[in-house]
């Protein structure tokens, strides 16, 4: 457990020097460099996702920062939040991106991706015991999505798991107008 607590502050003490050095106009690009490698192999081994060369580092340190956070329907901050409530924030912190707010009007955004197809920040949804989209989660690589669970709160899940498996209804990736119309 100690050996767990000084590689989660050491870990901690690099992404926070990393946010520092960013703002630092002359800091060396190698310095910058080594530091997001060491956050990416952090967010690798906690997330159990490979993060790749053009993993987005600000994804996994959203969705790790979220973790745990309660459930509670329409809630859309730290103290509880719903699935749509989590998408629209996560789009909103990592991307700069605003969508909607609820699972189904989220879904009229995308461009519908089969599961193979999915790349990190795809929206996934669900239609859990309805004949209509309920659930929304982020991916992350891996066959993993972030979302915010009923049950659980925010947390990783497996899109293999029986659960997920039988109430899967498809992915998507933003409409090219809406990533567009980000910054309006």
């Amino acid at each position: 457990m100690k050996k767990l607590t000084l590689a989660i502050a050491l870990t901690l003490s690099i992404l926070s020097t990393q946010a520092q050095t960013k703002s630092i106009p002359n800091a060396p690009a190698k310095e910058n460099d080594e530091q997001e490698s060491l956050a990416k192999d952090y967010f690798s081994q906690i997330m159990g996702v490979a993060l790749s060369a053009t993993s987005n580092v600000k994804l996994f340190q959203f969705v790790y920062d979220w973790i745990g956070t309660p459930y509670h329907l329409g809630g859309d901050t730290k103290r509880g939040i719903d699935c749509s409530g989590f998408a629209y924030q996560l789009y909103t912190k990592v991307f700069n991106t605003s969508i909607g707010n609820n699972s189904r009007n989220i879904f009229s955004m995308v461009n519908p991706v089969g599961k193979e197809e999915l790349k990190e920040g795809d929206l996934i949804f669900f239609k859990i015991h309805s004949k209509a989209i309920t659930h929304v989660g982020v991916y992350i690589g891996n066959g993993k999505f972030a979302h915010a669970s009923s049950s659980k709160g925010v947390m990783i899940s497996y899109l293999a798991d029986p659960y997920w498996t039988r109430y899967y209804y498809k992915g998507g990736r933003l409409l090219s107008e809406a990533a567009e119309n980000k910054d309006n």
